[in-house]
This record gives C-alpha cells, structure tokens and sequence, in this order.
C-alpha cells in the first residue's frame, strides 16, 4: 500500500503543478492548447511510468496477483495501459458530454473551455483509480485500444489527405507564376526524396547474402504506388493535381521506412544496425518528443477541421478557418437572442483525443504483449511492422478513392 500511495501521490503531484501553471491562463481561445498540454502531460506521465514504475507495481497486490511475477516488461506495459485508460476515459467522459451541442449558449459550452482546475483534478484522479482496477480491465483494455488505434491511424489518413489538398487548392486559387513555380518545385522535391529515400531502404533493408523478399516487396510496392499516384492523378478524366500525389508518395515512403525499421534488431534483413548503435535512452527520449507532437497535432488538427466534424449549425469549411481561429474568441457582440454556433464538433474533438490515447498506449507497449517485446526498444515488433505497412496501403487506397469517386458517383459532391 505504501507504494501505491507513492504512485498516487506523484499523479497528484503532477496535476497540482500543471493546475497552478495553465489552469489560470487559459482562455477560451486557448482551450485547445490546454487541453494538448494535458494530453502531453499523460504521455510524458506513461512514459516515466513505463521507464521506473515497475519495482512499484512489484508490491502492489491487485497489480502482481500472479503465483509467480512476471518480468519487468509486463508492469512497464501495465503502468503505460492504466494510464492510458484514465485518459481515454478523461476524454470520452467529454466526448459524451459535449453531444448535441449547436451554439454557444449552450451551458456545455462553458465546460468546454473553462473549469481547468477542476478538470485537471478530475484527470489526475481518474489515472490514480486506473491503479486501482483489476488486471482484467486493463487486458480488456488493450484489446479495444488495437481497434482504436487503428481508427486514430484512419483519422490520420483523412486528415493528411484534406491537408494536401487544401495547400494545393491555396496556391492554384491564387493564380500567379511564382505559386505555380512553388507548386512544382515542391512536386519534384517531393517525388526525388521518395526515390532516393526508396533507393536507401534498398541498400538498409536488403543486405546482399540474404533472402529478403518480403522486404523487398514492401520498397517495390511503395515505388509503383508512387507511379500510380502520377498516373491516376493526371489523367485527362480525372480531377486531380500532380502536388498531392507527390505528398502523399513521400508519406508513403515514409511510412514504409518506419514500418521496415520496426523490425526486430536480430532479423537477419534488418540492415539498420549496421548503421546504428543500440537504441539508448536518448534516442528513446527524442522519439517519444516526435510521437507527442505527432500525436497532439493530429488531435488539434482533426478536432478544428470544418470539412466534415462542424456539427450542422456552423457555417461550412469554405472559409478556411485558422487552426485557433477567431470563432473561440467567445460570444462576441451578438445578442443573446442570436447565439453564434460553435465552430467545429467538441464530442469529435474529446473523441480524437480519446483515440490518440489509445494510439499512444500501443506505440509504447509495441501493440502487442511486453513479455514478447525487449524492454529497452519502444514501437519494435511484427505487430509493428504490419500495422504501419498496412497504414501505408490504406493511405493509398483512399486517396486513389479520392481522386477517381467522382467519376463512379458524379450524382455526388464530393467537395
């Protein structure tokens, strides 16, 4: 019990300073950051408990009820679940409350973007319990956060493809040579870094002396679906521009080397240790710097998009509204009688979120069982490597999807 209570107090701890130092600050215009500084914070949070938490949650009864404990890998992964859990249900409490809500004279309104210190001592609390709750929750848990990972991953996807094509769509209205001569400089810069970053993963992911088809395969898939891209997208019945397609070839690249990279370190295709040392605690740092701010602009971004998450009353995507835009500045001067609607969904945006906790779970615990995994290497494994192969062919598939709809269905708008 004693080192439960340490646990318990270090979440408290951590809520306390993050009260003090945001909570009085925060303005409806910054909701959003705060609620990304909270999201960060869990992740951070997972992350020290993955790395220290474990010799704790050795003597915590309900935790190790095992006849015999299992490795330090399984409490790291447990510790990184729970907390996870605490804010998955943070966020889908709100996600569930926030269902319905039309204008800003709706009271929710008002829980949305303010309460901090409040909602911050909820967060803290609900982490603290998650410690709290029989392993089977947790087991329960981590199968459902698989599912909802690869959602958060879909939602990545859309959101990518909404964003090439804004850009494009912003230089080409502005019809000027100089926007056009930056559309196409980024177009070659875009498809020359996918080959020569192809042509490394070739010389990384295909020692000579061994047989490594399947890797192989995955870099030759990502060439042709690049070629693919060029050619669907200037075709003459197609409504497409060459920009994105070139995008969206280099995300694919680069999803095929994190997918590749993910393999196990003793994989005889597996080139890059040759090149690299030992992953080290630095290297792991940095990385999970990457995966919040990956994470955390995925939420944000998703959560204030107007082209398919504003809830009936707001006024259409066409405005191109900034990503803090000038909608959370409050009620305005309207009158009472006129409420403003709200400018993007809050229960899509706390559902986001929710997701991305799941999808952070999984990153640190390697999406599958710790005792399979090597403690030391964060989002290494087979599970790994499929998963980010098979984000790879969903993102090409819906943006093929995107660019030939129009033709099947051209009843249908698809603006």
């Amino acid at each position: 019990m004693w080192c439960a209570s340490c646990l318990a107090s270090a979440c408290a701890g951590c809520a306390c300073n993050l009260c003090t130092s945001a909570a009085s600050a925060v303005t409806r215009r910054s909701a959003r950051l705060a609620y990304c500084g909270l999201f960060a914070a869990s992740l951070i949070l997972s992350f020290l408990l993955r790395q220290f938490a474990a010799p704790l949650l050795h003597h915590i009864p309900w935790i190790n009820a095992f006849e015999h404990t299992p490795p330090d890998e399984w409490f790291q992964m447990n510790a990184v679940l729970r907390v996870s859990l605490g804010n998955f249900l943070f966020f889908a409490i709100f996600a569930i409350m926030m269902i319905g809500i039309k204008d800003q004279n709706d009271r929710r309104d008002a829980w949305h973007h303010g309460g901090w210190i409040a909602k911050i001592a909820v967060w803290a609390v609900l982490i603290v319990l998650m410690f709290c709750v029989p392993n089977i929750v947790i087991t329960i848990y981590e199968v459902l956060s698989k599912f909802g990972s690869g959602l958060f991953l879909l939602v990545q996807v859309v959101m990518l493809l909404d964003f090439t094509n804004n850009w494009n769509d912003s230089w080409v209205e502005k019809d000027e040579q100089k926007w056009e001569i930056a559309l196409l400089v980024v177009t070659v810069v875009c498809y020359l870094s996918t080959f020569a970053f192809s042509g490394v993963l070739f010389m990384w992911f295909n020692p000579s002396g061994h047989d490594c088809g399947l890797n192989v395969f995955f870099i030759v898939m990502t060439l042709i679906l690049a070629f693919a891209f060029a050619i669907v997208a200037l075709h003459p019945q197609v409504n497409g521009s060459i920009m994105p397609a070139s995008v969206i070839s280099v995300y694919c690249a680069y999803l095929c080397y994190t997918s590749l990279s993910s393999e196990p370190d003793d994989y005889e295709c597996n080139g890059l240790h040759m090149h690299s040392k030992q992953v080290s605690m630095s290297a792991l740092i940095l990385g999970m710097l990457t995966t919040v701010l990956s994470v955390v602009y995925s939420a944000v971004r998703a959560g204030s998009s107007t082209t398919f998450l504003s809830p009936p009353s707001s006024p259409r995507s066409g405005a191109k509204n900034p990503l803090l835009g000038d909608e959370e500045t409050g009620k305005g001067d309207s009158k009472e009688s006129e409420p403003r609607p709200v400018s993007y969904s809050y229960t899509f945006f706390h559902l986001i979120f929710a997701l991305a906790s799941m999808y952070s779970a999984m990153l640190l615990t390697g999406w599958t069982s710790a005792m399979s995994e090597k403690s030391e290497l964060m989002d290494v494994g087979w599970t790994t490597v499929w998963v980010r192969i098979c984000t790879e062919w969903v993102t090409a598939a819906l943006y093929i999807w995107t660019l030939i709809a129009p033709l099947l269905f051209p009843d249908r708008d698809f603006s």
